[in-house]
């Protein structure tokens, strides 16, 4: 965003925050940054290329799309349309890199399969090793809620009011 001083001439650039809501995803780039809340059992998965300065970030709330077109709901689905509009940003496929946070039991329910979070967190693990994404940091499972702010640089900066501050 250009942030117009006082100056007709003068000119600063200011960086922009995304929001990227419950079953959504958001790319940026250069000095821009993504965040999200709300994560309790949903993961969120925070791709980045720091070489070209291309950020993704995706809320998803399921594992498993099972025909649902709603591709950001749903682990499975979100992360290759983030790389694809990642790679539409100048992302190079073969040097993004993967940080994972949420995937909380947030419920007394589970399935034999495991909990909500528990099935998110496989599933984004599964979808990223098929995409040959690797995962390099992670702040998953536990029983408490987070927000995450996401830099183009790939640095995330994870909140959880039960836990405090964490920097992936």
């Amino acid at each position: 965003m250009k942030v117009y001083t006082s100056s007709t001439t003068e000119t600063r650039t200011r960086a922009e925050r995304t929001k990227v809501g419950i079953a959504d995803y958001a790319v940026v780039t250069g000095d821009d940054t993504l965040t999200t809340s709300g994560l309790g059992s949903c993961i969120g998965v925070a791709l980045y290329d720091s070489r070209a300065s291309v950020a993704g970030l995706a809320h998803a709330m399921l594992p498993y799309a099972e025909g649902d077109p709603n591709e950001a709901k749903y682990a499975d689905t979100a992360v290759p349309s983030l790389l694809a509009e990642m790679a539409d940003r100048g992302a190079d496929p073969g040097r993004v890199r993967a940080k994972l946070a949420g995937g909380s039991t947030m419920f007394e329910f589970s399935s034999a399969d495991g909990t909500i979070g528990e099935r998110n967190v496989v599933a984004v693990r599964e979808v990223l090793a098929r995409e040959g994404v690797p995962i390099v940091a992670e702040d998953v499972g536990g029983e408490h809620g987070r927000s995450l702010e996401l830099e183009a640089t790939g640095t995330l900066h994870v909140r959880s009011a039960h836990v405090g501050k964490a920097t992936l």
